[in-house]
């Protein structure tokens, strides 16, 4: 599937880092986030910004090497500091400085990545992506319905799946290392897509490495439906019964799948 423009990456940054803010208006800083029961919405809020903020000096600084943090919580340190306007302002800020220096920096720029791709363009992308995807926890707390464009939809599970089965995320996160296993294919279905999009997954792990590609194939488990619902599920934002999906075939192999391949 190709992906947006690097022009497109940074928009959307600022168009999602947008939405993610309204939302936040309309909820309880301090509740709980349902999708990521160990944050407060103050401290997702803060931890996308903060992310957007590391980013913008990896890119800013040129750096090349980079020690990846194990602490789950880095960047929602000191959440409760800020109120509703304040925090608003601190994501409005990051979101524009970052975009400053990748545009400054073009797509070309090479600088440290977690993945394959070591160049400003890998960043742009994690960062829409990122927040795409955030954006759902922040929808689902404050109960607003939650839509994604199909393109932007897609490129989330084609980097989902890139990431999930690269041998650098394998290293850091060892349950994606046990993704493979007999028996195990997926097939993937968005439902009201553009049928150019081709937006279709088959997914083989049925041994290590495992692979996947943009096609119609018939696998042991498939999951159908919107292009969102598809996203939230396999993103782990919905649950497979109450996600409006649609599961033909065995439902271990995909249960198995969604154990391991958290993000």
């Amino acid at each position: 599937m190709t992906r947006l423009s690097y022009d497109r990456y940074c928009e959307e940054i600022l168009t999602q880092t947008d939405l993610l803010r309204e939302a936040l208006r309309h909820g309880d800083l301090t509740a709980k986030t349902p999708t990521c029961p160990d944050w407060t919405l103050a401290q997702l809020a803060l931890h996308v910004s903060s992310a957007q903020r590391g980013v913008e000096k990896i890119v800013r600084d040129r750096v090349k090497e980079f020690t990846v943090p194990t602490d789950e919580t880095a960047g929602t340190a000191g959440a409760e500091a800020f109120d509703a306007d304040s925090l608003d302002a601190h994501l409005a800020e990051g979101a524009r400085q970052l975009v400053e220096t990748l545009r400054e920096a073009g797509p070309e720029t090479e600088v440290w990545t977690f993945g394959a791709e070591q160049t400003a363009a890998f960043w742009a992308r994690r960062m829409t992506l990122e927040t795409v995807m955030h954006r759902a926890d922040v929808f689902a707390a404050v109960g607003a319905e939650y839509t994604v464009d199909a393109v932007l939809a897609a490129d989330c599970l084609d980097e989902w799946l890139e990431i999930v089965t690269s041998p650098q995320a394998i290293a850091y996160r060892p349950a994606y290392g046990e993704l493979a296993g007999p028996g195990r294919t997926l097939h993937l279905h968005a439902t009201d897509t553009d049928p150019e999009l081709n937006a279709e997954w088959f997914i083989d792990a049925r041994r290590t490495p495992v692979t996947w590609r943009n096609t119609h194939e018939k696998a042991a488990v498939a999951v159908r439906g919107p292009m969102t619902a598809v996203l939230r599920v396999m993103y782990r934002r919905s649950s497979v019964d109450d996600g409006g999906v649609e599961v033909l075939g065995d439902r271990e192999v995909l249960d198995a799948w969604l154990e391991r391949a958290s993000f």
